[in-house]
């Protein structure tokens, strides 16, 4: 078991309700048409697959898709939506969980690479993908760079979302590379509002580049969004794309 924090029924219950305006057509189309276009013909492997908000669409686009998922809660809503036979998942860390056969996509979206807590954990994450490509396979990242310059002397929290539903804000440990994300949202019409936080191991471009490189997968594009927007000093996310050697 690796140091990622377990989902637990009622946020997985409330999970695609509050992400519902990230499953649409329109916000996935981007995403799922470079995903897809790196699978071709093959099969793919989404880590942390969650409820399936990217893995299920995809299957639906004809790529056969494979699951690997820590919380048997977010997994559970999973299956209310798809058969194991059209979708399998296997329940388990994205570090050291092996799923039978090979593939020509692994993918992790989202920032879920952050929960894994610790430096160790992500170079075995990676390690773990370049087990499960075929040769030419492809390992897919999509993560948020870490706004630390954001953060004047003596601050240490960063607001990502201020709306009349929610609000969020992260913290840092600046010493210990690890993040806390804080939300408040708001539930329903009664003015109540719930929160959360979540803690996260945020890594730099340049560091992911030596974990694939540790595991023997080699850059092959890094870009500012699905779009393949060039990725810039400026950029807030990159998709990054590292490819198994031939």
């Amino acid at each position: 078991m690796t140091s990622s924090e377990l989902w637990t029924r009622a946020t997985a219950d409330r999970y695609d309700a509050e992400e519902s305006d990230k499953s649409s057509a329109t916000f996935l189309g981007p995403a799922l048409d470079f995903l897809a276009g790196l699978a071709g013909d093959g099969r793919a492997l989404e880590f942390a697959i969650g409820t399936g908000r990217v893995g299920i669409p995809l299957r639906e686009r004809g790529v056969p898709v494979t699951g690997i998922e820590l919380s048997e809660h977010m997994a559970a809503v999973l299956r209310r939506k798809i058969d194991e036979d059209a979708l399998p998942v296997a329940i388990g860390d994205m570090a050291t969980t092996a799923v039978p056969g090979t593939f020509a996509l692994v993918y992790l979206v989202y920032n879920t690479i952050t929960n894994l807590l610790t430096q160790d954990e992500q170079v075995e994450c990676f390690r773990n993908a370049a087990r499960h490509l075929a040769p030419g396979g492809r390992f897919v990242i999509e993560l948020g760079v870490p706004p630390l310059r954001f953060l004047p002397p003596g601050q240490v929290a960063v607001p990502f979302d201020v709306s009349e539903r929610h609000l969020g804000f992260d913290t840092f440990d600046l010493v210990e590379q690890i993040l806390v994300s804080h939300h408040f949202a708001r539930d329903g019409d009664d003015g109540h509002y719930h929160r959360t936080n979540s803690r996260h191991r945020y890594a730099w471009p340049a560091e992911l580049d030596l974990m694939a490189r540790i595991a023997g997968l080699e850059l092959e594009l890094r870009v500012a969004d699905w779009d393949r927007a060039p990725f810039t000093q400026d950029s807030a996310k990159h998709i990054s794309v590292w490819r198994k050697p031939a």
